[in-house]
């Protein structure tokens, strides 16, 4: 439980043996007007351990080399800190490994696009509920303040952040070198610099400054994640789906040595059996894949035409599973595909130009001779949000089916902004299981359609993602990926011959 101490005097906060008096914290009565300064880590976080930010940082800004070495540091830096009793060790020590020879640029994405995420499944629900009453907030951190800034002020909505300052070349390079961290005196210098806040939460520290302080004594019933009050987390990036704790990093670590051998069978079976035959196979080997709703016919004739299937967008596998369960192969269209990945698809792929007319010719080619998968979303997104839909696919066919797909991953994600596109299929196969769920809802009405009804493409579109959005619980965006890419990678994900492993 939390407690929160009432400094109004020396008597009233001292009891007949001089110990301070804590009330329950469903007593306190905290109000807009009042300024408030939290400790992040075992304050608004639930842990005090730094560990994971640091691992997450040296892995998506630094390399697996990187990670491996701050893992291999933990043990050092608990000796250190725990049995050696020396200060501030963690923290000097993880910012060498981590910091040590990356550009500045590299790290401030990962602070805006990763960390975000990690942070927000560790909040502290009952501390977060007095911080965010509060108008003006303040946090205080020993992690750097570069690593913290992007989440307090989008997320928290912190008016300033005190943290840990790294060494930066002029040239934008860290040198991995510490200064100024806020523990202790400095903690207690940093504060009183904000001039007697009205609330404190974090340690006993606060309350020789502020008017009422919250001192977090353990977390009984914090169990549950937390729902805060802040603008939603809809984009994010990194390859990790938890929080890597070192536990959690070392069983990654282990699990490596099967999982690449795993991914590469999956893969070889996949492109190398029959469509009927290989989603059996596959499940074997942990891909599952969970069918609902009333499947179209197969086409047998070249010739036929064939169905256009718009898809919510979570993997770029999304038309090569549709491919699976239909049990022949249906085409494709990207905007963007890595050269490997199109070159290990097991489905004819066809890549969009964003040139309205050469693409609809294309679609259209493509569904003279068969069944056609297109993803208007444009990319991908891993939170329960449908990104707006291009309306092209409105205008081409009345012969619509929307499919809502859904994936389940439990150690890697297998999409990314900012990494190497090349690798999302294998990232997404290196999982110990992994479970697809699509659900074929009833083809359009000729009436809900441009041919048939009359209705605007657009409308179409709109219409078409309320039905996705409705069958898979999720919520409609007007988001585009535009808005995503520029979030997670700082640019407007324009695809270039320079750079084609941007994508999806």
């Amino acid at each position: 439980m939390i407690y929160v101490q009432l400094r109004k005097s020396t008597t009233e906060n001292a009891d007949a043996d001089g110990a301070r008096l804590f009330d329950p914290i469903d007593t306190a009565d905290a109000r807009p007007e009042q300024r408030v300064v939290s400790l992040l880590e075992g304050g608004l976080l639930r842990s005090s351990s730094t560990f994971p930010y640091f691992f997450l940082v040296a892995l998506e800004a630094g390399s697996p080399l990187r990670a491996l070495l701050l893992l291999a540091s933990f043990p050092i830096v608990w000796i250190l800190t725990h049995i050696l009793q020396c200060r501030d060790a963690d923290i000097r020590l993880y910012a060498f490994v981590t910091f040590a020879g990356l550009r500045d640029a590299a790290v401030r994405c990962v602070a805006r696009a990763v960390l975000p995420k990690a942070f927000l499944d560790d909040v502290h629900r009952g501390v977060h509920r007095v911080f965010a009453t509060c108008d003006r907030r303040y946090v205080v951190t020993s992690l750097p303040r570069v690593m913290v800034e992007s989440f307090a002020k989008s997320f928290l909505e912190t008016e300033h952040v005190l943290g840990s300052e790294l060494h930066v070349t002029r040239g934008g390079w860290y040198t991995g070198l510490v200064r100024g961290i806020p523990r202790g005196r400095e903690r207690y210098r940093a504060v009183k610099e904000l001039n007697s806040p009205d609330i404190g939460i974090g340690s006993d520290s606060f309350a020789e400054l502020c008017k009422k302080a919250y001192i977090v004594r353990d977390h009984d019933g914090d169990g549950e994640q937390a729902k805060i009050s802040a603008p939603p987390l809809i984009f994010h990036d990194g390859r990790l789906v938890h929080r890597p704790t070192p536990l959690w990093a070392l069983t990654i670590l282990l699990w490596l040595p099967f999982a690449i051998p795993l991914a590469i069978t999956r893969i070889l079976l996949g492109i190398c059996l029959p469509k009927r035959v290989a989603l059996p196979v596959e499940h074997l080997l942990g891909v599952s894949v969970r069918v609902r709703g009333r499947l179209p016919p197969r086409i047998f004739q070249p010739s036929q035409r064939g169905v256009l299937f718009v898809l919510s967008h979570r993997t770029l596998l999304d038309p090569v599973f549709i491919s699976f369960v239909m049990g022949q192969a249906v085409a494709a269209v990207t905007y963007s595909l890595s050269r490997v990945s199109e070159l290990f698809s097991p489905i004819r792929t066809a890549r969009l130009t964003r040139c309205k007319d050469r693409d609809a010719r294309s679609m259209t080619r493509l569904l003279a001779q068969g069944h056609l998968a297109v993803c208007p979303e444009g990319t991908t997104c891993r939170q329960p949000c449908l990104l707006r839909f291009s309306a092209l696919f409105a205008e081409l066919t009345d012969t619509i089916v929307p499919v809502s797909l859904a994936t389940t991953m439990p150690v890697f994600h297998g999409t990314s902004a900012r990494g190497w596109k090349c690798l999302d299929f294998l990232f997404f196969f290196m999982n110990p299981a992994v479970r697809y769920e699509m659900e074929f809802l009833e083809q359009l009405p000729p009436d809900q359609t441009c041919g048939g009804g009359g209705r605007s493409s657009h409308d179409v579109a709109n219409h078409v993602q309320r039905l996705i959005a409705d069958a898979m619980g999720y919520q409609c965006t007007t988001l585009t990926r535009k808005d995503k890419y520029r979030v997670l990678a700082g640019n407007d994900g324009i695809v270039t011959s320079k750079n084609p492993n941007l994508g999806l």
